[in-house]
């Protein structure tokens, strides 16, 4: 392996510029010349026709700063198999071989390592590093953590406000089809209800919830000041199924359905169950708010954070794990396997899996939400029963992987469906 393109892809987040410089260090220790394909997949695809590809020295790799979110490779969101020309894999290695290019490191989560996939399939030689503020990969991806803090700060500081005017904040939040973020940033910021895609939205749940909370804490104050916190993703669903979006049916380059309007819908269901409650009426009475035609029911406000949840800096847990990546990607180019997502580093062993098989939905955990149901957050519906399962562990804990089953152990490295290849290497 002589030189290698670098991609980042997909959404911005932070740990990408992480991933960038660990894999240009890693490069220069193993004589690996390493080169910018600028502007992700559409770069790749635009290749052949650049003049020349910025490489990667210790001068220019200096200048890469891994706190900063975002990527100094630059983005785009584009499917090379979306696109129209027949001839745009012949394209794509023309333009590799053009710049001498052996083998590609490509950061992003589940659409970029389908790309990879699609890649490999073609010749190509490339590995996945994984990246997504989402965590919806089944390896932990660079960005979650950042965005998870970000998102519990943004929480936390809305509580002022919140207080201030006795308002309740609807806080909606990036994550697609999997709660990861709103459900690990909720629980960070103390927020009253979470609700994720991954459970169904109980309207009748979620009222009680916040009718009890929100209500006494504003009577049980000297000043009659109170607030409730929700927090919700962007994916979560109704009582039909069917997602709360407002963007109709446009999509984004990928394919995917524009999710937007989750805490605007929930905001006025709420406002409308309000209404009709003459309990709240009362309340607003005796709180000493009510004003006839003016303020009859609690104000709502629903605050979309929005891009500000990647942006700014990086975790320093995304720039440890952003660099063992990018540098284990290198490594693994270099020894001749592609085709594969890096999960981590331990112990000097660098552990991988089939980028078909790390890019396979990962929901939240419903046994971890019954867990924090037990703390009385509402996650709506109706709490769960929590039934401990108590057990000793001995020996060596390995705190970044999954826990292999005994199904696990008994049929080989299968779980779910899913292969643990980091134990059976698997070398192109």
């Amino acid at each position: 392996m002589k030189n290698i393109g670098i991609i980042t892809s997909g959404g911005d987040c932070g740990g990408l510029n992480a991933v960038v410089r660990g894999a240009a260090k890693t490069a220069m220790q193993r004589g690996i010349g390493a080169y910018i394909v600028p502007n992700g997949y559409a770069g790749l695809y635009n290749l052949v026709d650049f003049d020349r590809l910025v490489f990667l020295d210790e001068e220019r790799t200096d200048h890469v700063n891994s706190s900063f979110a975002g990527s100094d490779a630059g983005h785009s969101r584009v499917k090379i198999s979306k696109i129209p020309d027949p001839d745009k894999y012949n394209r794509i290695l023309l333009g590799l071989r053009k710049f001498n290019l052996d083998g590609l490191l490509i950061s992003g989560g589940d659409d970029t390592g389908s790309v990879v996939v699609d890649l490999a399939e073609h010749g190509i030689p490339c590995v996945h590093a994984p990246k997504t503020m989402d965590l919806d990969l089944q390896t932990y991806s660079v960005g979650g953590d950042s965005a998870i803090n970000k998102i519990a700060r943004i929480v936390e500081d809305l509580k002022t406000t919140g207080k201030t005017h006795n308002r309740i904040m609807i806080v909606e939040v990036f994550g697609r089809y999997a709660g990861h973020t709103a459900f690990r940033g909720g629980i960070a910021a103390d927020a009253d209800c979470i609700l994720i895609p991954e459970i169904v939205a109980d309207f009748d749940a979620i009222y009680k919830h916040l009718k009890h909370y929100y209500i006494r804490r504003i009577l049980n104050s000297d000043v009659h000041s109170g607030t409730y916190v929700m927090v919700v993703a962007e994916g979560v669903k109704g009582e039909d199924g069917k997602y709360f979006s407002d963007s109709g049916d446009s999509t984004d380059s990928f394919g995917h359905v524009r999710l937007a309007g989750a805490g605007r819908y929930i905001r006025t269901r709420l406002e409308a169950m309000m209404r009709e409650d003459p309990q709240i009426r009362q309340f607003m009475k005796v709180s000493g708010m009510y004003v006839p035609g003016v303020f009859e029911i609690p104000e709502i406000r629903e605050v979309i954070p929005g891009h500000i949840v990647r942006s700014g800096s990086t975790s320093s847990y995304d720039v440890n794990f952003g660099k063992q990546i990018g540098a284990s990607a290198v490594i693994l180019l270099d020894e001749g396997i592609s085709g594969v997502t890096v999960v981590e580093v331990y112990k000097g062993r660098i552990r991988y899996m089939p980028t078909a098989d790390a890019i396979v939905p990962r929901p939240v955990s419903l046994e971890d939400v019954t867990f924090y149901e037990q703390m009385d957050i509402c996650f709506g519906r109706t709490p769960q029963h929590y039934e401990p399962v108590i057990e000793e562990q001995k020996g060596e804990v390995e705190r970044f992987l999954q826990r292999l089953s005994e199904r696990t152990r008994t049929t080989g490295p299968h779980l779910g469906g899913l292969s643990f290849a980091f134990l059976i290497p698997n070398r192109v």
